[in-house]
């Protein structure tokens, strides 16, 4: 089974979340705007509903996905604590970045 994680490698994944991410979209809108063969395109949303990112509606003759975010949710949820890294990495190196700045003017004055 497809986990989110592995889902998510792929950059036309994603990019398929993210025009379901405006509305729910057909197969075939989706073959247009992705200039893909619908075989392909079916094949990622496959994909995408096996790992639970996506719901498929049947409607008469046609098929709508929908985007599901809660798996995303999670997904969120479980890269807060590196966010917060990130955050302090940066935060250290504006502090630098300041001090070299704050030195460069000093010697400047000197």
């Amino acid at each position: 089974m497809m986990t989110v994680f592995d889902a998510l490698t792929d950059p036309t994944r994603r990019q398929i979340l993210d025009l379901l991410r405006q509305r729910p979209r057909l197969v075939g809108e989706l073959v247009d705007l992705l200039e893909m063969s619908q075989p392909g395109v079916s094949k990622h949303l496959r994909v995408l509903r096996e790992a639970g990112l996506v719901n498929v509606r049947q409607d008469a003759q046609r098929r709508w996905y929908e985007l599901r975010p809660e798996p995303l949710a999670e997904l969120s949820v479980w890269l807060e604590p590196y966010r917060r890294l990130w955050e302090e990495r940066y935060n250290r190196l504006d502090n630098l970045l300041d001090e070299l700045q704050q030195e460069e003017q000093d010697n400047d004055q000197a």
